[in-house]
């Protein structure tokens, strides 16, 4: 089956804020091809290193939340 990526990324951006800690950051325990991507869009902090969170942009969480209510709220 092929996967469309940018899916997959809206879905683990939305994902993310549900793991929110500290305000702005989240835990890395997603694919890490995805979370590459998502740092590349300048949505998330860089993914890569002994952290185990990351830290949404300000313009990543106004998408994660935005992506949230769309992709999983209630009608």
């Amino acid at each position: 089956m092929n996967l469309d990526p940018q899916k997959i990324d809206d879905a683990i951006l939305a994902l993310l804020q549900l793991g929110l800690h500290d305000g702005d950051r989240v835990w890395k325990t997603f694919d890490w091809d995805a979370m590459n991507r998502l740092h590349a869009k300048g949505l998330i902090s860089e993914p890569v290193g002994k952290a185990k969170s990351v830290v949404l942009t300000e313009g990543g969480m106004d998408e994660s939340n935005r992506l949230l209510a769309q992709l999983f709220g209630e009608d």
